[in-house]
């Protein structure tokens, strides 16, 4: 029996009710935003096709819904493996997020209510733990989420989109598993800033803020800067 290859041996199927067909294309961003499927892995059209029990035709749908969004990429003749950027392009998309996240913190400050900062107050207290769980995957979802509830007030729909694109395309690498623990306690540190800041409506301040925690970030990616398992070779 042939083995099942480095992608689908990984593959997670989310059960479908009875007559629906499998969400192929949820199932595979969500495989390569965890980190599951890392930047360069082959995925096999036909061996998915098989996984899922479907035609290559969905799966083919779905990688292309994928590559719109950046999160594989297609070669003519070789087919689509996960996206796999040069450092450069992975830093570039750190200053997407830093330009579009000040765009709508500014925003998001001021229209907040109660509600929103009590989402906000939830959010960093559910990264504060999951700092102390060393669960890299845990912590990164928890980072997401705490950006996203400090954004979500400003009622930028579009903006918080582009946002959410320039942040996927990043996932794949797993950025925050190669940072060190102690540097994450900076983060958190920055978080604090941040939501003070953003409590007292102090846009200048949650400003100023949001420029030091991205100096932070970049400064720890470049770190691992020329890990061949994270980026490709920019020749």
């Amino acid at each position: 029996m042939r083995r099942p290859s480095e992608f689908t041996s990984r593959l997670v199927r989310t059960a479908a009710p009875a007559g629906e067909m499998p969400a192929v294309e949820s199932d595979l961003r969500h495989a390569i935003l965890t980190g599951d499927q890392p930047p360069g892995t082959s995925v096999p059209i036909d061996e998915v096709a098989a996984f899922f029990g479907v035609s290559a035709i969905p799966v083919r749908e779905a990688l292309k819904t994928l590559f719109g969004e950046g999160l594989v990429e297609h070669r003519p003749h070789v087919g689509y493996r996960v996206a796999k950027l040069t450092f450069l392009e992975f830093r570039e998309l750190y200053d997407v997020r830093q330009a579009l996240e000040s765009a709508a913190l500014r925003a998001a400050a001021v229209n907040a209510t109660a509600a929103d900062h009590e989402r906000i107050r939830a959010a960093h207290a559910a990264l504060a733990g999951a700092d102390s769980s060393m669960d890299d995957r845990t912590y990164a979802a928890a980072t997401r989420r705490f950006h996203f509830a400090l954004i979500e007030p400003s009622g930028m729909h579009r903006l918080i989109r582009m946002y959410e694109t320039a942040w996927n395309i990043t996932e794949p690498a797993r950025p925050m598993a190669r940072v060190p623990v102690h540097e994450r306690a900076g983060f958190y540190t920055d978080h604090e800033q941040l939501v003070a800041a953003y409590f007292a409506r102090d846009t200048d301040a949650l400003l100023a803020g949001s420029e030091q925690h991205y100096a932070h970030l970049k400064a720890a990616i470049a770190e691992f800067a020329d890990d061949p398992e994270c980026f490709a070779d920019p020749a």
